[in-house]
């Protein structure tokens, strides 16, 4: 599978090694936040097409591939921090159109409404919502909570994992500030997942907080991938890099150092650019 990519870099972060692939020119730069352990790899059926419109760069997390384990708990906060750092090592200046995966997600969320100035767009596929994780709290059956700390044991899950981290994420995404008006798009599995691997009615509560992360920016809308479950980044290619290159095209109009775009208001100018449907 190794051969489906072109060969990546490992670069220097406060003082930890992190490998990382970035592919093609323009801006704003296409940054891909994995989900929790997800690899590079896992980007692979996207990321030539993405590339042939701008600069897109994908990483492994700590632990993964040939990036150093973590050091620090791997809270969004950590995360992001981490990221933004990289992003300056590999010499890419904001703005970012920012698409996350699954708990990736969170880290996009953090990102923007802790620094919206260097947001452009944000594109979030079957992504974690903050309320995700109190709901699998009471929601998910006790035998699957005992069958996870089986897994989690005989696995060694690092507890500096960003699994380990979504309450403290979740948490702090509440306090973090608004989400910016900033083109957003939702891409929700349609799919349903298996009753013996999430119970309906918790499949329920997760439809309607992906509903909900449509709304929180002004220029939001939600896109369901009906072939899809938690990976439609493998499952519905054509559909991911079409919403990510409309979302870097509008994401265009997003001037990087405040909040107006061509000497008007940012969010009247966005919503031109980008009528939510």
């Amino acid at each position: 599978m190794a051969e489906l990519l072109p060969p990546t870099d490992v670069v220097t972060v406060a003082e930890r090694s992190v490998e990382v692939l970035r592919l093609g020119d323009g801006t704003p730069p296409i940054v891909l936040v994995n989900g929790a352990g997800g690899p590079i790899l896992g980007w692979y059926k996207v990321l030539p097409a993405l590339a042939q419109r701008s600069t897109v760069v994908a990483f492994n997390p700590p632990g993964i591939g040939r990036s150093d384990p973590p050091q620090v708990p791997q809270t969004s906060a950590a995360v992001v921090q981490a990221l933004r750092m990289l992003l300056q090592a590999v010499g890419l200046a904001p703005p970012y159109v920012l698409v996350g995966h699954s708990i990736g997600g969170l880290h996009v969320q953090w990102f923007a409404r802790r620094h919206p100035d260097e947001v452009a767009a944000v594109v979030l596929l079957d992504a974690t919502a903050p309320a995700d994780v109190r709901a699998l709290k009471t929601g998910q059956p006790q035998w699957q909570r005992l069958l996870q700390s089986l897994v989690d044991a005989i696995g060694r899950r690092h507890p500096f994992g960003e699994v380990e981290q979504a309450q403290a994420s979740a948490d702090a995404i509440d306090g973090a500030g608004p989400f910016p008006p900033v083109p957003l798009v939702v891409v929700s599995g349609g799919r349903p997942m298996p009753g013996l691997l999430m119970p309906r009615a918790l499949q329920a509560i997760r439809a309607r907080h992906q509903a909900a992360l449509a709304a929180m920016s002004p220029l939001g809308r939600q896109v369901i991938a009906t072939g899809s479950r938690h990976f439609p980044q493998m499952s519905e290619p054509a559909l991911v890099i079409r919403v990510v290159l409309e979302a870097l095209e509008h994401g265009r109009g997003v001037d990087p150092g405040g909040s107006r775009i061509a000497g008007s208001n940012r969010e009247e100018d966005a919503r031109r650019l980008w009528p939510p449907t």
